[in-house]
């Protein structure tokens, strides 16, 4: 397993080999602050997710935490109070490019969380594919209740996922929401048992990163890309996708492996 540190507070870790082999870990490291969201912090994140966007091996990603009780409570309101309206206009995108990081990222994401899952940390999770929590979670949008709003995509990631009624009522509401309830409402997609988020995550991952890294991105851009249009915008973003991986490598050596009865040897491309 292979590590590249990024900054004091992040780290990016390549799992295993063949198929897991293709799993990147994005762990946030900020014990201290409960993974607290620095300037420091955001910078890295976005490093790491330009790293791992450019490269062509990594079919899936997945962001854990080092804290045992938080993913991550979001920003680092410390270091909030102490800026001025000018430093804070100029630390604006620097947040915001860490929540963009992971949310472009071309391949499929995983967030494994756990603990305090709240505002920023939420957001992280929000802006990944699919989200794994251990019965530990808890998440929840509170910005309002310290004076500002979801900043890092929240307002309009969360009604993408549960509709616009019920995001009105959380972020409205700012009520923290625990792990049970939060599958039941589809705030996270799968609910295990305490502990076991990373481990199950990383097993999804392998799972998924068995597949064509080809299709996997095409399958990735056209869902995105397909949200929020109507059905027949939607079939052409879907045949723009299908077109960019018909020809390929991947699909030849797919069709190959099925009629072959072996497991493909993706050339990914």
């Amino acid at each position: 397993m292979g590590e590249e540190r990024f900054g004091e507070f992040v780290l990016v870790r390549r799992h295993g080999d063949g198929g897991a082999g293709h799993v990147a870990e994005l762990v946030l490291d900020r014990p201290k602050a409960m993974n607290a969201v620095s300037t420091e912090m955001a910078r890295s994140i976005a490093a790491a997710c330009t790293g791992l966007g450019g490269d062509r091996s990594v079919r899936v990603v997945v962001v854990t935490s080092t804290h045992e009780r938080a993913f991550c409570v979001g920003a680092d309101l410390k270091e909030r109070n102490s800026l001025s309206d000018a430093e804070l206009v100029r630390q604006r995108p620097v947040a915001r490019g860490a929540y963009t990081g992971v949310l472009d990222l071309p391949v499929p994401t995983i967030a494994a969380v756990h603990g305090f899952t709240l505002g920023g940390g939420f957001e992280l999770a929000l802006a990944c594919d699919l989200i794994v929590a251990d019965r530990t979670a808890v998440v929840g949008l509170p910005e309002v209740s310290v004076g500002v709003i979801p900043g890092g995509g929240g307002t309009q990631l969360l009604p993408r996922r549960v509709g616009a009624a019920r995001a009105a009522e959380l972020i409205f509401t700012a009520r923290r929401v625990e792990a049970v309830e939060a599958g039941e409402l589809g705030l996270v997609d799968q609910v295990v048992e305490e502990g076991r988020d990373r481990e199950e995550a990383l097993a999804l991952a392998g799972r998924i990163a068995g597949n064509s890294p080809v299709g996997l991105r095409a399958a990735k851009r056209a869902l995105r890309l397909g949200q929020g249009l109507d059905l027949r915008a939607g079939l052409e973003v879907e045949d723009a996708a299908w077109r960019a991986v018909a020809f390929s490598g991947d699909r030849a050596e797919g069709v190959a492996a099925f009629n072959e009865k072996r497991t493909p040897r993706w050339p990914g491309e």
